[in-house]
């Protein structure tokens, strides 16, 4: 595999919110199921408790992650291994929010790895469709008093704990590890993040999930609450903003987890070499003599060379950090 892989939906079933039918009108696919809400592309990252389930297959039938451990050189490049070894570092999604989500946290590098994780989890949003969403405390708040929140499911103090903001169509927003987050109802979004499914719940009144058994990452809730952040966010500024377009549109502070690149292709661009996860979000462009139209997703090798895109539409490339 030398060039682009045009990648199909990759959605794993029964997730634990509703969701699914704006990804399969991005897609102009067919609705599946109420319950497949999330679309992991290029993905070589297992859900959590799984080994196969979430992994993304190439167009050969190959997995995505057995093809890279067979070439990283090809699909990686020399800088990128020399930097971080045979892993792409970088996890995409679309996200479809067909409810708002429960209130809950990733923990960060030095917390995962110290509990036998590759990593953390930090992400970052790219906004096709707005809403609602809570993002960092509004006051801070002690490990107790979070944990009895929890453990009461009293749902409505922790929403009043966060800053509430509506997203826009072209926001990005930055989630750094630890931050407590849940998106609202209605929203669609672009997903980049660590590559990992680590979350610490502490909403799960009204979801077909047991937060105390399964939303702690097996470390037991009141452990787990410790990698939680617990002071005030007042850097919503710095979190939130409209993306504009070019090289590099996300908050600076995730520049060290992952990139992402925005372009409007009125005739030609040439993008860098390098593996990147390519999302078409309107219009229609051509690649190597292909056209991909709006909700076409795509993964593309170190060995392709630059990216040349032709045509009229808007892409999105997502990138590992820079080596």
């Amino acid at each position: 595999m030398t060039g682009l892989a045009v990648l199909q939906a990759n959605q794993p079933p029964r997730r634990p919110y509703r969701g699914g039918p704006q990804i399969a009108d991005f897609r102009g696919n067919a609705a599946t199921d109420d319950y497949s809400p999330e679309d992991w592309i290029a993905s070589t990252t297992p859900l959590f408790g799984h080994t196969r389930l979430g992994l993304s297959e190439l167009p050969d039938g190959r997995l995505l992650a057995a093809a890279i451990d067979s070439d990283p050189l090809a699909w990686l490049g020399p800088e990128h291994l020399a930097t971080f070894g045979p892993n792409p570092r970088l996890l995409t999604k679309l996200l479809d929010a067909g409810e708002r989500l429960f209130v809950h946290a990733h923990p960060d590098d030095r917390f995962a790895v110290r509990h036998h994780f590759a990593n953390g989890k930090a992400e970052a949003w790219f906004i096709p469709a707005g809403g609602p969403i809570h993002l960092g405390l509004r006051e801070p708040v002690s490990a107790e008093a979070l944990l009895q929140l929890a453990v009461e499911q009293d749902t409505e103090t922790l929403l009043e704990l966060l800053h509430e903001v509506r997203v826009e169509p072209g926001d990005v927003v930055a989630v750094p590890p630890g931050v407590l987050h849940a998106i609202g109802a209605g929203v669609f979004l672009v997903e980049l993040q660590q590559p990992a499914d680590l979350s610490i719940l502490l909403e799960w009144k009204g979801f077909p999930l047991d937060g105390l058994a399964d939303g702690n990452l097996g470390l037991g809730l009141d452990f787990a609450i410790q990698s939680v952040e617990r002071t005030v966010r007042t850097d919503l500024r710095e979190l939130i903003r409209p993306s504009g377009f070019g090289p590099s549109v996300l908050p600076t502070q995730m520049d060290g987890y992952m990139r992402l690149e925005r372009w409007a292709v009125i005739d030609r661009i040439v993008a860098q070499q390098g593996f990147a996860v390519l999302i078409v979000t309107g219009g229609a462009v051509q690649v190597g003599g292909t056209t991909l139209p709006r909700g076409t997703t795509a993964v593309v090798p170190y060995a392709a060379g630059d990216l040349e895109l032709n045509g009229a539409g808007e892409v999105l490339i997502a990138r590992p950090p820079r080596p």
